[in-house]
């Protein structure tokens, strides 16, 4: 057949659309999906063609094909996945997931209509941080509170509120930087603030801060070293002291924890993290923490502190570009009052239970995938558990490694580069870590519900069907 016969066989767009396989496909997915596949199909056959090839173009042959483009583009490019990779609050995984009482509360605000900015007792309009006020302030110990939609907005209009054209004291060894090269140094350029660096990378005293001082301070601003650690030779001024100072001078002290801890980690030898209430206990005019990181809820920031500067900021016109949406406060509500009662929400917040989840019970979990892929795979892979590191992640706990047990995977057969591919690649995608010449599945951040599927991933990444 020549190649003019051979374009004139392909099938049009609309005989696709009107065969049986068509209607069936318009029923199940978008019209502008399935016309989509159906034409990307179609030009693919065409190019065939024309580049001398000769290919079956019946409609019963280019069906199945069709059907897999209309699949592919039926899918949401936001997957959920499984991580084993040991990363906790990972922050390009969506950092921490929610908790079953959080998802509830999203779904219930997301499926119906909300007293989100309306009075019920009064019947009038009403303001959107009301109704999570209480538990925030209830929690920490602050006057007030009010939150955005991430801690650097956080930061961001407490400077503009408080410090516009105006310095902002800040110990040179916290001017850090954090995840995609966001800099506390561009967020004062942004904010209208004048930076005022004092101290020194790794000492900066009392003194420093006096020293500086003048009649255009703004704010006194401490950035807990969330992300890493000056240790050594070093020293930096308490919250408690320099709230102390800003009292004197009638100077706001604004603290930017960053991670958000509402429960102290030291029984489980995790240090160095400052919970919200102590640091407004001692003094702290502001304190500005994520809602995602060690808090275990949805990316926010909140803004707790002084009810006159908490206000200041509320009148800020900022604050309506940065507010939160009902889903956000619903999951942010919901993990809030999880925290009333501590030992059940170390439980039952994800983030909490993984970090501090005792190596018995993480062995247990990987013994279990380590046995299921026993059964499928022993012949195509060399299968053990190993002793390993977790980490917190999300720019939290830098100093803390976290033991934890992992199934070491090598394969016989294939590279572990190529069966990394294919586990990221599956469906759903599995993220873990190469570490020589075996894969490493960390058993501490696989949750309870993915065993199953996890096993199933991974056989099928070696070409077993289950």
């Amino acid at each position: 057949m020549t190649n003019r016969k051979k374009l004139s066989s392909l099938p049009q767009v609309n005989e696709c659309l009107n065969s049986p396989e068509g209607r069936v496909w318009l029923e199940k997915y978008y019209r502008k999906t399935v016309t989509r596949s159906i034409r990307e199909v179609i030009d693919s056959k065409r190019k065939e063609i024309l580049g001398g090839a000769d290919p079956d173009v019946s409609l019963d042959a280019l069906a199945a094909q069709i059907e897999e483009k209309i699949k592919k583009h039926s899918e949401y490019k936001l997957r959920p996945l499984i991580n084993a990779s040991g990363v906790v609050i990972h922050t390009n995984l969506g950092r921490a997931v929610l908790s079953d009482r959080a998802i509830e509360n999203v779904k219930a605000a997301a499926g119906s209509y909300s007293n989100l900015e309306y009075e019920i007792s009064i019947g009038k309009r009403g303001k959107r941080y009301t109704h999570i006020k209480e538990i925030i302030t209830e929690l920490t110990g602050a006057e007030d509170a009010v939150v955005v939609n991430n801690n650097a907005a956080a930061v961001l209009i407490c400077l503009d509120t408080f410090a516009r054209g105006k310095e902002v004291i800040v110990s040179r060894g916290e001017l850090v930087e954090i995840g995609g090269s966001f800099r506390i140094p561009s967020v004062m350029q942004a904010s209208g603030a004048i930076l005022r660096e004092v101290g020194t990378t790794n000492k900066t005293h009392l003194s420093d801060y006096e020293n500086a001082l003048c009649g255009n301070t703004g704010l006194l601003l401490k950035v807990h070293q969330s992300n890493y650690k000056v240790i050594g030779f070093s020293e930096e001024v308490p919250i408690s002291v320099l709230a102390a100072l800003g009292r004197e001078f009638k100077i706001p002290v604004v603290d930017d924890l960053g991670s958000g801890c509402l429960i102290s980690l030291e029984r489980f030898g995790i240090y160095g993290e400052p919970a919200v209430q102590e640091v407004i206990r001692q003094g702290a005019d502001l304190v500005t923490f994520s809602g995602d990181k060690l808090l275990g809820g949805p990316q926010a920031g909140i803004i707790v502190g002084r009810e006159k500067l908490i206000q200041k900021i509320q009148k800020n016109p900022m604050l309506r570009a940065m507010r939160i949406d009902k889903m956000t406060f619903a999951a942010l509500e919901a993990t809030f009052m999880q925290y009333l009662d501590e030992e059940k929400a170390l439980q039952d917040i994800p983030a909490l239970r993984m970090l501090t989840q005792p190596k018995d019970i993480i062995k247990k979990r990987a013994n279990r995938i380590r046995n299921s892929l026993k059964k499928l795979i022993s012949e195509r892979a060399v299968l053990e558990i190993v002793p390993d590191q977790s980490r917190a992640g999300g720019g939290s706990l830098p100093e803390t490694d976290f033991p934890t047990f992992a199934i070491s995977v090598r394969p016989v057969n294939m590279s572990v580069n190529a069966l990394e591919k294919k586990l990221r690649l599956g469906a759903p995608p599995v993220i873990a870590r190469i570490q020589g010449d075996a894969l490493l599945i960390d058993a501490r951040t696989v949750l309870d519900r993915e065993v199953k599927t996890l096993v199933k991933s991974v056989a099928a990444a070696f070409g077993e069907n289950q």
